[in-house]
């Protein structure tokens, strides 16, 4: 029966398409931050339904969009001069076979990512691919959220909808998301215009606020409890009243503490001890042999390089024996261990080049968003959007590349259409200077002629 009713949603959302082709941008972003092929037992899995909505999104585009104006940002080449690097570290791969399944999908994330911002020609459009990500992430959140609540969750034990825990409903992963995506929802129950700002949506936006914090608690990931505090103080900034904002803050992590399953408490404890948890204490070890490797071979290894890695750590346990603290001492060994972190992985797969460009297009990111929100900073009206805007995508931003340096999410195609619309955000307002800096050469006054 499930299966049924994701075809004909699918279906029917294909069909608005027709309509508007716009409207395809935004099932092709449902389909790859969802990915319904993989809820479904069979039906879904027999049809590409990712490409086909890549190529009428395209089509769309190159057959009815307005393409007058067309602004091609510095970080759109950026980004189409990382496939090509992507593309070249391919070739060469440690592991050919492996790294093409995963080149299989990062052009593509890449690709729509550089190709996104030209659709982007409106507030509507904008706002509508913001909406829409927020809304297929939180498909996957409430789902995490209400299990939370039923049963406290767990490290590895909260089941997103999906056994396998790639791409989003993976639990580090999916805590990153929801928390980056805090400004942008409390940014719709100020100035949404396709959904009203009145009660209802922000009853339902608080609410979606309330299940993104239980992610972390839910899935015990440490690399969430870091994102609350950054978002947090981050908010800070353009919070008006900041003192009444850090007490709010201070009286609900008091009023939560208490309610906090053990399973989250225990697994935070782990943050001063790093030590005695193997998870922590391999990162440490895989980090240093990716800046061994890198050392030896500058370009990269090409993806999956981290297969070929031998690591030795030591984990300390400390054990209370009658009142008297135990430390033990072991040695491990492992190999073929995942980076944990998006900036080894580039460093590991693409070398100091991709690290490079991957860098310059995260940083330009925050540069520019720095430059609209100062800008736009005392704009009312209809421009009066744009700042807050600019806040919230450029803190989600932050909240990711703090939560990448504990999860490999480099090439995580949510965080590309973010990108992508912080770039239409940018050249939708350039549009917009120059159309009020355009004025028609005056005609001569007839006494003068």
């Amino acid at each position: 029966m499930r299966d049924y009713v994701f075809v004909l949603f699918l279906a029917a959302f294909f069909g608005t398409g027709f309509r508007k082709p716009f409207l395809f941008v935004l099932v092709y972003a449902y389909i790859d931050i969802v990915a319904p092929q993989r809820l479904t037992y069979l039906l879904l899995n027999a049809l590409p339904i990712s490409a086909m909505a890549a190529a009428l999104a395209l089509a769309g585009f190159l057959l009815f969009d307005d393409k007058r104006d067309v602004r091609v940002a510095p970080r759109q080449l950026l980004i189409v001069a990382l496939i090509g690097y992507c593309w070249f570290t391919t070739l060469h791969a440690d592991f050919p076979v492996e790294a093409k399944d995963k080149w299989d999908w990062v052009w593509k994330a890449l690709a729509f990512a550089a190709f996104l911002p030209l659709t982007l020609r409106t507030r509507l459009r904008i706002e509508a691919l913001l909406l829409f990500m927020v809304l297929s992430a939180s498909s996957i959140i409430i789902v995490g959220a209400i299990k939370t609540l039923i049963s406290g969750g767990g490290y590895g034990e909260l089941n997103l909808m999906v056994s396998n825990n790639s791409g989003l409903y993976e639990g580090s992963t999916i805590s990153t998301v929801a928390i980056a995506i805090l400004p942008l929802i409390l940014w719709f129950t100020r100035h949404g215009t396709i959904f009203a700002p009145d009660w209802r949506t922000k009853t339902f936006a608080y609410a979606l606020c309330f299940a993104c914090l239980l992610i972390p608690i839910g899935t015990s990931t440490r690399t969430g409890l870091l994102c609350i505090g950054l978002v947090a103080l981050l908010m800070l900034r353009d919070s008006r009243k900041k003192l009444p904002y850090l007490g709010g803050v201070a009286a609900l992590a008091l009023v939560a503490l208490p309610f906090l399953p053990s399973a989250f408490t225990e697994r935070m404890g782990t943050i001063k001890s790093y030590q005695g948890d193997a998870s922590a204490s391999t990162r440490l070890a895989v980090w240093q042999w990716t800046i061994d490797y890198a050392r030896e071979h500058p370009l990269g290894g090409g993806f999956e390089a981290y297969r070929q890695n031998q690591i030795r750590y030591e984990k300390v346990a400390v054990e209370d024996q009658g009142g008297v603290a135990v430390v033990d001492r072991s040695i491990e060994l492992d190999k073929a261990r995942a980076y944990h972190s998006a900036y080894f992985e580039m460093l590991g797969e693409q070398g100091y080049p991709g690290l490079s460009l991957w860098l310059a297009i995260n940083l330009a990111g925050l540069f520019r968003m720095e430059v609209l929100r100062r800008r736009y900073a005392r704009a009312e009206g209809d421009e009066a959007w744009i700042a807050p805007l600019a806040a919230a995508l450029q803190n989600g931003h932050i909240v990711y590349l703090l939560g990448a340096a504990f999860v490999a999410i480099a090439f995580q195609p949510f965080i590309y259409m973010l990108i992508g619309a912080q770039i239409g955000l940018d050249t939708y307002c350039a549009r917009k200077r120059a159309a009020a800096d355009w004025r028609p050469l005056r005609k001569a006054h007839p006494a003068a002629a």
